[in-house]
């Protein structure tokens, strides 16, 4: 894994524990839907899984490989996991699912594979951060504006919570709705920093809500995993709230930096807030997909 990260955006960012929890997710048979491959000294060079947590939707495929002794592993290991995905619509009494794997910029030779077995680019996410050295001081929200933290012991605030996400992100490209159990459930154990959990309220009413995930640490930097803010409140300054908030958060901690992922398919624009606060684009990240037709039995 590490290997494999490395070649790909120059630092591991995968660990022990990313591992556990792939190979622990809702809707896994690990011994069905995850692979690896040895060299003759029983060294692992390559790993394929399949990710879907909240059973919904699309499948998402996994092939890692160490780039010097298994980069010839991907393509059949892709191969092995499309069929399985055919299983598992077979298995869900559908007649296809979608596939869909990522590729960042210098794998031009998976890019290269995915072309051949029928994937097609979608769209493209990219990653923006900043420094949290320069960081000024957090400007007092808009009037009749707050930011608070989310109560995550108080069932009906998460609900809240989950409610704000989903009705958010609900005009974005292919969002999947994911009922409350099914969010709550698929939320991962490592990433429930609780105290990086925002809840912004307009007038007393719930406007936005931002959630935070640990999986940048090992870069020392704190992480967006979404920011969402409903349509009626949208560009009236809760998005930049919630962020500045954020950052200050993860700056106290001693942080140096902060970071999100932004889908540039989003009709909300975001890049722009993201910039006004200080973020800037470092790498892309492209996203392929292809229908596989459920196996028939």
């Amino acid at each position: 894994m590490h290997a494999a990260d490395t070649f790909a955006v120059g630092y591991p960012d995968f660990d022990a524990e990313d591992v556990r929890e792939a190979l622990t997710a809702p809707f896994l048979e690990p011994g069905r839907d995850s692979w690896v491959v040895t060299d003759p000294d029983g060294v692992v060079v390559a790993w394929a899984i399949l990710n879907n947590p909240t059973g919904v939707g699309r499948e998402f495929v996994e092939v890692y490989v160490d780039p010097e002794r298994g980069e010839a592993l991907r393509a059949p290991l892709l191969a092995r996991q499309l069929d399985r995905i055919a299983e598992r619509a077979a298995e869900r009494r559908l007649p296809a699912l979608t596939a869909r794997t990522a590729v960042f910029a210098p794998e031009t030779r998976w890019a290269a594979e995915l072309d051949e077995a029928g994937f097609t680019r979608v769209k493209r996410y990219v990653r923006m951060t900043r420094s949290l050295a320069d960081l000024p001081a957090e400007p007092p929200p808009p009037p009749g504006m707050t930011v608070r933290l989310l109560r995550p012991d108080d069932e009906a605030d998460l609900r809240e919570f989950h409610r704000i996400f989903d009705a958010a992100f609900r005009d974005t490209p292919d969002y999947e709705p994911v009922g409350f159990d099914r969010w709550r459930e698929a939320l991962p154990s490592s990433g429930k920093v609780w105290d990086e959990w925002f809840v912004a309220e307009v007038d007393g009413k719930p406007a936005g809500a931002l959630q935070s995930s640990d999986q940048a640490l090992e870069q020392d930097m704190g992480w967006v995993k979404t920011l969402s803010v409903l349509p009626a409140y949208r560009r009236r300054g809760v998005g930049a709230a919630l962020l500045r908030r954020a950052f200050a958060v993860y700056a106290g901690k001693g942080r140096t930096s902060a970071g999100l992922g932004v889908d540039l398919a989003n009709p909300t624009t975001p890049v722009t807030l993201y910039r006004s606060v200080g973020l800037r684009e470092v790498r892309w990240t492209d996203m392929y997909e292809r229908t596989v037709a459920a196996a028939v039995s």
